[in-house]
């Protein structure tokens, strides 16, 4: 694999993953630890990957970048020289695994990355009748009933119910009745991750930042104009720390685009009660090391 292009080799950001104090590291860090006054804080981290040549002109992906990436965040979260052995750690022959992706018309999962990850799991050794990538047909897909692993991965936007759609809210599918998850502007999503046909399966989480959407009002608010090619990935084990370091760069985007603080029409509250309520993983910035790769121009964060 490439070195990152910031001009630091591999060694030097596996070297700076290893210096990030992490409680538990390693698959599963952030999940959280037992209460009691002397725990210590828990915390996670995430890796942010970017790449400005991973957009070609009309916003195209380029594959081969892409994948770059994404070996490039496996290995770095995980402290893997080799993207191989990084990926075997994650997923192993005997699982099932369902890719748990999103097909909103406006900023769908890119197909590059769906096939990109589909190609992992099986060079990992997964049989292909045991892999399916869907979305709303989770419920009646074999694969996703029957998986022992998963692996979620959707765009970052703006969301009229929810304040942003992320990677806590993708799960939202594999409810019988995803309308009951709206109350309140949906602040008790991450209750989903308590359905049994997902609970403790997740692997991975890839939160896709290549065009993110920062802004707009309504169900359908898709304006090109409020993306902007960011050209990134944000992946980690923590659905939490994950979405929470998404959210930072989005109101980041708003800050820079609208000169000041500027609210979310709808609160994403939901990312801090996955914390502070429902004990899923790490929001709080203060808490998450955020592991970077490649170019951070214009990174916001």
């Amino acid at each position: 694999m490439n070195p990152p292009e910031n001009g630091c080799t591999r060694r030097d950001f596996l070297r700076r993953a290893a210096s990030v104090a992490i409680v538990g590291a390693g698959i599963g860090a952030g999940a959280g630890n037992g209460p009691g006054a002397a725990d210590p804080p828990r915390t996670s981290r995430v890796v942010l990957v970017r790449d400005p040549d991973v957009l070609a002109p009309g916003r195209k992906l380029r594959p081969e970048i892409l994948a770059r990436m994404l070996d490039g965040a496996i290995t770095t979260l995980l402290g893997e020289e080799d993207a191989r052995a990084a990926w075997a750690r994650l997923v192993k022959p005997g699982d099932t695994v369902g890719i748990k992706s999103n097909v909103w018309r406006f900023l769908p999962t890119p197909p590059e990355l769906e096939r990109l990850l589909r190609d992992r799991v099986l060079a990992a050794g997964v049989p292909e009748a045991r892999i399916a990538v869907d979305d709303r047909g989770v419920l009646e897909s074999a694969v996703f009933r029957n998986a022992t692993a998963l692996i979620n991965t959707r765009p970052m936007r703006t969301h009229d119910w929810a304040g942003v759609g992320s990677c806590i809210k993708n799960y939202i599918m594999f409810s019988p009745d995803p309308p009951a998850w709206h109350p309140d502007s949906c602040a008790d999503l991450a209750g989903l991750w308590d359905l049994p046909i997902v609970k403790g399966k997740t692997r991975l989480n890839v939160l896709v930042m290549l065009t993110p959407l920062f802004h707009g009002s309504g169900p359908h608010h898709y304006q090109e104009r409020y993306t902007w090619g960011y050209g990134g990935l944000i992946v980690g084990t923590d659905v939490v720390a994950v979405d929470a370091t998404g959210l930072r760069i989005l109101e980041a985007k708003r800050r820079e685009h609208f000169g000041a603080d500027q609210p979310f029409p709808v609160s994403p509250k939901h990312i801090r009660l996955a914390d502070d309520r429902h004990h899923l993983g790490v929001a709080d910035p203060a808490r998450i090391g955020v592991l970077r790769v490649g170019s951070m121009d214009g990174a916001l964060i």
